[in-house]
């Protein structure tokens, strides 16, 4: 039977309230997801007023700041703050990106911080990757090649080939763009998703690769690939600005033709 309400446990509650320090003038509230499985509570929402003549201009300045001199029980993750690594992407403001790379400035009114969505939390702002990890090891994210390497040189590529690559090589594996996904939503169990499925591509378009035919007979699926329903919130989201629906749509371009 279809359960349209979450179960009891599971209902956002308002939590604390962690006031500017005195003297504060250009303050901002934050109110960001908070959940401890440890205590057996529910989950809730603790709202912090910072001053932001004393906080960096991005996001996550704000989280490390509240983290450090506010709240140290607040988890997240966070690495590189220079939009490389992955690690900080969070829902900020309604729309999953890093927060090392969005401007306090760019939102209006409260900043309301999440978890990526639709996956298991394991406290605050750290969700589970585990799946969507094995999900990028699944398309053998190397070169997988046939013959012998050169004994004396790499594998060369041209030019043209190269630059079949750019908007592909540059995803950092921060799940933003599957998180934002209705049909990973409801079938990440059996849906690659867009990150994985970009990489997968990327592989695809790689001249130097010698397995497209081995990599397309392992993504022609009705799930794996075809669960895909160009919805494009994974290109909307995209912190790098690249555009996993293309890739998505190139891979069924080519099982296509292969076909005929």
């Amino acid at each position: 039977m279809a359960e349209f309400r979450l179960p009891a446990n599971s209902v956002v509650k308002e939590g604390k309230t962690f006031p500017a320090a005195k003297g504060a003038k250009n303050t901002k509230r934050f109110v960001i997801y908070r959940w401890d499985p440890s205590t057996g509570e529910n989950p809730r929402t603790d709202t912090y007023e910072i001053d932001l003549d004393s906080c960096g201009p991005m996001v996550l300045d704000a989280v490390l700041k509240i983290k450090n001199e506010v709240d140290s029980t607040l988890s997240f993750r966070r690495s590189c703050r220079e939009g490389v690594c992955g690690s900080c992407a969070m829902n900020i403001d309604g729309t999953n990106t890093l927060a090392c790379t969005k401007a306090i400035s760019d939102i209006k009114g409260d900043v309301k911080i999440y978890p990526l969505p639709h996956l298991p939390v394991i406290k605050d702002l750290v969700p589970d990757l585990t799946n969507f990890y094995a999900q990028y090891a699944a398309i053998k994210p190397w070169m997988w090649t046939q013959s012998t390497p050169p004994p004396d040189r790499e594998r060369l590529q041209s030019k043209e080939d190269r630059a079949k690559l750019d908007g592909l090589y540059e995803c950092i594996l921060c799940a933003s763009c599957s998180t934002s996904c209705p049909s990973y939503w409801w079938n990440g169990d059996r849906y690659l998703g867009p990150a994985a499925l970009l990489q997968a591509y990327r592989w695809i378009a790689d001249s130097r690769d010698e397995s497209t035919g081995e990599r397309l007979d392992e993504l022609e699926d009705p799930f794996r690939l075809f669960r895909c329903h160009t919805i494009m919130n994974c290109t909307n989201t995209c912190p790098k600005g690249l555009n996993p629906g293309k890739a998505i749509a190139e891979i069924k371009k080519l099982i296509a033709t292969r076909a005929l």
